[in-house]
C-alpha cells in the first residue's frame, strides 16, 4: 500500500480527476519527488492544474503555482506549436525547402530538405563532428552559421536520428526568419493565461522561481555508441560546456533550456489538441533511430505514440524531456498534458511516474 504524502500541495482539481490527483501525490509518497507540477487542459481549457512539494533540497522553499523547472527537449514541442502556427497562418509549408525561408541553408547539399525532414529528425544534422569551443551553443548567429554550411551526415529523407541540441537553432531560425523574432521573444509576447509560464532565456526574476533539478543517480541509457550517438551527445562539444549557470540559462538554446509549468506546457499544446491538422499529426517517418536506442515514429516535431509512452491511443503526439517532464496532444479528446518534475530521472522516454499520471488520466476519461 502507498504511504500518505503529507507535505505541500496545491492546485485545482474537479473530483472527475481525482485519480490523476492520487496519482500525483502517490509520486511523492513513493519518494520519486521533490518538487513537480502537472496539468489538464481540455477544448482549449484549464481543468487540473496541480503542483507540490518543494524547490530545493533542502526543503525550505515550496514549490508554487509559478515555479519554473528546466524540461530540457520537451522545449522541442513549443517549437512545433510555433511552427504549427505559422503553417496555419500560411507563412510557411512543411513541404517546402528549408531554404525558401533560410536562404543560406541550401550550402552544402541541402537546398532540397524540406522542412518537415528536418522536424522529423531526418536532416542529417544531429550534431557537430569537428571539435568547437563548446561556448559557441551560446552564440544563435554563430551555431546557425555552423549549420548552414554543414554538410548532412547522411542524405536528407533517407534515416532519422535524434537532434539533441541542433534541433532548437535549426526551427528557431526559421520562425525568426519568418517573423523576425526569437524564440525567447516569441515566448515573452505570448499573452499569459492560466497561470502558465514557458521561458528561453532567464532573466533575474524568473531564474529567482526556478527550481533545483536534482540530476538521475545514473545516466540514460543510449544504446550503441555508434558514430552518431557520439556526435549528437558525447563529444565534449555535444552541449554547452564551460559557462555559468546563470549564463546558460539567460542563453536561448530551445532544443534544451526551456523553463516553464505545466500549465504552461500543456496550454502551449492545447490549440493542437482541439485544432490539430492531419499536416501536424501524419506520420514523416517511422524507422529506428540512428541516435536514440529506439524505433519511432516522427510527426513534424513531435513523436507519434507508437511506444505506448503518451496514452492508450496511437494518433496523440507527444514528447519528452531528459529527466522526466513531458507533453502530449490527444486531438480525439481535445486533450493535453504535461508534467514537469525537478527530481530527474534517466528514463529517455516513458518515466514510470508520467507513466502512472496518464494512466489515472485517462481512467478519468
Amino acid at each position: 500500500m502507498t504511504a500518505k504524502f503529507d507535505g505541500p500541495m496545491g492546485g485545482e482539481c474537479p473530483p472527475q480527476f481525482a485519480g490523476l490527483q492520487q496519482a500525483f501525490q502517490d509520486n511523492f509518497a513513493d519518494g520519486k519527488e521533490l518538487g513537480a507540477s502537472v496539468s489538464v487542459f481540455i477544448d482549449g481549457q484549464k481543468i487540473v492544474h496541480l503542483w507540490g512539494g518543494w524547490c530545493d533540497r533542502k526543503k525550505e522553499r515550496l514549490w508554487e503555482e509559478e515555479t519554473l523547472a528546466c524540461v530540457y527537449s520537451s522545449g522541442k514541442a513549443v517549437l512545433a506549436a510555433f511552427i504549427f502556427e505559422q503553417v496555419e497562418n500560411g507563412a510557411i509549408d512543411y513541404e517546402a525547402p528549408v531554404a525558401d525561408y533560410w536562404p543560406e541553408f541550401a550550402q552544402s547539399g541541402k537546398a532540397e530538405m524540406t522542412l518537415a525532414q528536418m522536424l522529423s529528425h531526418q536532416g542529417g544534422l544531429c550534431g557537430f563532428e569537428e571539435e568547437f569551443d563548446p561556448r559557441r551553443w551560446l552564440d544563435w548567429q554563430a551555431t546557425c552559421e555552423a549549420l548552414a554550411q554543414m554538410a548532412p551526415l547522411w542524405p536528407p529523407g533517407t534515416q532519422n536520428g535524434y537532434h539533441p541540441q541542433t534541433f532548437g537553432y535549426l526551427a528557431g531560425e526559421v520562425l525568426r526568419r519568418v517573423t523576425g523574432k526569437t524564440v525567447g521573444a516569441l515566448l515573452r509576447e505570448r499573452k499569459t493565461q492560466h497561470g502558465g509560464n514557458i521561458f528561453c532565456g532567464l532573466g533575474q526574476e524568473e531564474l529567482a522561481r526556478t527550481a533545483y533539478m536534482v540530476k538521475p543517480e545514473k545516466p540514460p541509457v543510449l544504446g550503441e555508441l555508434n558514430r552518431y550517438t557520439q556526435i549528437a551527445f558525447l563529444k565534449k562539444w555535444s552541449s554547452p560546456a564551460g559557462v555559468k549557470r546563470e549564463e546558460w540559462a539567460a542563453a536561448e538554446i530551445p532544443a534544451s533550456n526551456m523553463h516553464a509549468n505545466a500549465v504552461g506546457l500543456a496550454a502551449m499544446l492545447a490549440p493542437m489538441a482541439v485544432a490539430g491538422t492531419d499536416a501536424f499529426y501524419q506520420e514523416r517517418c517511422h524507422r529506428d533511430d540512428l541516435v536514440l536506442p529506439f524505433n519511432l515514429s516522427w510527426a513534424a516535431g513531435m513523436m507519434r505514440n507508437t511506444n505506448g509512452a503518451y496514452g492508450p491511443l496511437e494518433d496523440i503526439l507527444g514528447h519528452s524531456g531528459f529527466g522526466g517532464s513531458m507533453v502530449l496532444a490527444d486531438r480525439k479528446n481535445r486533450l493535453s498534458f504535461a508534467y514537469v518534475p525537478s527530481k530527474m530521472s534517466p528514463a529517455l522516454i516513458g518515466d514510470e511516474r508520467s507513466l502512472r499520471l496518464i494512466e489515472a488520466l485517462y481512467e478519468s476519461l
